[in-house]
Formats: structure tokens, C-alpha cells, sequence
């Protein structure tokens, strides 16, 4: 058995990554409910929203009000998504703690994504980075398609590291690598981060897998063997990303955590008021959650609509 890392740092993107792409409107005032309540479990990294143009993403419009609307516990950054300059003005003048931007390792999956090429989209994030940290903010780079890509199949890991020194070069503090569709095997991402290690600071990076082949927990496990000790997961497994067909839900948070604590790696998160939080968005999606620990919980007690 590899040696493991004492404590795992989770950070969770439900708010945004996971209910981006869920097609019942969520209120408001649910969506600042449930982010208090992920307040209270013990995670320090809540990814809230995104500050886009609402036609693209209409499930997210309300990111000021949210911003506004929870109650933010000292100790855990309260995160968004910001696509552009416009985008970080409205973030930052609801006093986001880090912005978020994000690329794709992908030609044809960036354009799709952003209307850009990834030549074109350098310069956009680079003013991105820039502003924020000037405004005293952390910044956060995440890269799409890590492991393959809807429309290109495999992307070659070194288009991945191009794209991730550039995001570094920017000045961005951590590095998230998506495995957008979930095809990612355990021995494509030991392969992967065999040759990452060479070229990124494993400190510095965080990974994200989708769980559409049910592969995402053995995935974790052999980032954990790698050195990797940051994790993106989506309580539940809510999410998916709206512009790749077939990217079910992310990796389950509360499947993530259990995994985790029950190998004796710390995580900080407490699973029964994570199940709270779980409990309560499932009864406001109108259906089950996907994740293990949900599933079991249904069966055992039935599902409580609130």
C-alpha cells in the first residue's frame, strides 16, 4: 500500500459546478440555505457561483444575490467562477476571497466554451489574473478536457502542461485539472501525473474528475499515491458541464469524504452535517442525489423532501 498523506484538502464546487447545469430553476434563497449549510461541515473552500453573462449560464444569474445573501464563516474561502473583466468587476465589488478562471486544454472544446481560441484566450485571463490580484485576491486556474475532449478524443498531456504554465506565468496561486467528460482511468492519470511532476509543483494542483464512468474514487486514489492532496468535488455528485454532452455528475463530495476518513485521512469534514446538506438540495432538485452515501442514505430512511 503507497504511503498515504495525513489530511486532504476538499474543495467543493456544488454551488457552481454543480448546479450550472441543472435545468429546474433553484430559488435564490435555496442557494444560500445550502451554502450555509455546507458552511457548518467543516469544509474551507465553497465554490458559490459564477459571474457570467446570464444567457450563457441563466441557473446562475443570481451570483450577486447570492454573494450578498450568505453568512460567511471565518476560515473558508467563499469562491466564483469569472469568465472576464466584467465578470471580476461584479465579483470583486460583492467582495469575493478568490476568483476562479478558466481554459480548456482543447481547441475546439475552449471555442465551444469561451468563443475563443486558446491563443485568444490568454490575454482575456491574463487582465483577469492581473485586476484580481491587484485587488488582493487569490486566483485560481482551472484547465478543461484534461483527459479527453468531447469533440478531439485524447488531448496530449503536453498541450495540458502548455496551457497550465501559461496559467502560472499569469500568476494564478492554484491549478485545477479537469477530467470534464470522465474518461479518465486510474492508469492514464499515473501516467499523466508521472510526467505532470516534471513540469507543475504538485503543491500547486488540485484535481477534478467527473464520476460519468464511475471511475472517480479510483482515480483519487491514484493522485493520493502521486502526491496529490487537493480535491474538487460537487456534494452528491450534482454537476456536469453544459457544454460537453455526456459529463455527468462530478465527483460525490460525501462519497469523497467517507472514502477518505474511512482510510484515516483527515478531511475536516463532518458526514453528518454534510448529509444535511446533501438531504437538504436533493429535496429541492426533485431527485435523487447520485452519490453512494445519498443512495444509501434514501433506501434507509426514504428521501426527506424538505
Amino acid at each position: 500500500m503507497f504511503e498515504m498523506p495525513e489530511k486532504v484538502t476538499i474543495r467543493e464546487v456544488g454551488p457552481r459546478d454543480g448546479l450550472q447545469n441543472e435545468e429546474e430553476k433553484i430559488a435564490t434563497e435555496d442557494k444560500i440555505d445550502w451554502i450555509n449549510l455546507l458552511s457548518q461541515s467543516g469544509l474551507d473552500y465553497i465554490e458559490f457561483s459564477s459571474f457570467v453573462h446570464p444567457k450563457w449560464i441563466p441557473q446562475l444569474k443570481d451570483a450577486r444575490e447570492v454573494a450578498e445573501g450568505i453568512t460567511r464563516t471565518p476560515g473558508i474561502t467563499y469562491a466564483a467562477l469569472v469568465p472576464n473583466k466584467k465578470g471580476l468587476e461584479n465579483a470583486i465589488d460583492t467582495d469575493v476571497d478568490e476568483v476562479s478562471v478558466f481554459m480548456s486544454a482543447s481547441e475546439t472544446h475552449n471555442k465551444k466554451n469561451i468563443n475563443k481560441t486558446i491563443e485568444e484566450t490568454y490575454p482575456v485571463l491574463e487582465e483577469v489574473v492581473s485586476e484580481a490580484k491587484a485587488a488582493g485576491k487569490t486566483v485560481r486556474g482551472y484547465v478543461s478536457t484534461v483527459f479527453g475532449c468531447p469533440y478531439e478524443g485524447k488531448i496530449a498531456p503536453s498541450r495540458v502542461f502548455e496551457v497550465s504554465n501559461r496559467l502560472f506565468q499569469m500568476g494564478i496561486d492554484e491549478l485545477s485539472l479537469g477530467d470534464t467528460i470522465g474518461v479518465a482511468n486510474p492508469k492514464q492519470v499515473d501516467e499523466f501525473l508521472k510526467q505532470m511532476e516534471e513540469n507543475v509543483p504538485f503543491s500547486k494542483v488540485a484535481m477534478h474528475f467527473h464520476n460519468t464512468s464511475g471511475m472517480a474514487l479510483a482515480n483519487v486514489l491514484v493522485s493520493l499515491e502521486r502526491g496529490i492532496t487537493k480535491f474538487d468535488a460537487a456534494l452528491g455528485g450534482l454537476g456536469g458541464c453544459p457544454y460537453a454532452d455526456g459529463a455527468s455528475g462530478n465527483l460525490a463530495t460525501d462519497d469523497l469524504v467517507h472514502m477518505l476518513e474511512e482510510m484515516g485521512i483527515e478531511t475536516g469534514v463532518n458526514q453528518e452535517k454534510l448529509a444535511e446538506a446533501a438531504t437538504f438540495i436533493q429535496s429541492r432538485i426533485s431527485k435523487e442525489l447520485p452519490s453512494h452515501q445519498m443512495q444509501i442514505r434514501n433506501r434507509q430512511g426514504g428521501r426527506n423532501d424538505g
